[in-house]
């Protein structure tokens, strides 16, 4: 069982940045992917961005050019570096670590408020 440990959420006004992580308690080195998702109020959960072992990188729409998703395997954490922040972008955050189709795990959430 691997635990997923989010931080860095908060409130912040528009046009601020925020950075979340997300420590692992197991290695990450073998996992397929890891991503951020976030889910407002009444919506659905909806990926925001991922990484995958070879650092492959997909974003939302919605974050391009104002997210960065990177990934340290020496200490098993994933960021979210958060530019240019929107009301919109108010969420909770979650982490996902994916070693296979079968075998994922969820954090427990950070929220991040927006301000306008």
């Amino acid at each position: 069982q691997v635990q997923l440990v989010e931080s860095g959420g908060g409130l912040v006004r528009t046009g601020g940045s925020l950075r979340l992580s997300c420590a692992a308690s197991g290695s990450i080195r073998s996992a397929y992917a890891m991503g951020w998702y976030r889910q407002a109020p009444g919506k659905q959960r909806e990926l925001v961005a991922s990484i995958t072992s070879g650092g492959s990188t997909n974003y939302a729409d919605f974050v391009k050019g104002r997210f960065t998703i990177s990934r340290d395997n020496a200490k098993n954490t994933v960021y979210l570096q958060m530019n240019s922040l929107r009301p919109e972008d108010t969420a909770v955050y979650y982490c996902k670590l994916t070693y296979s189709i079968n075998a994922y795990y969820w954090g427990q959430g950070t929220q991040v408020t927006v301000s306008s």
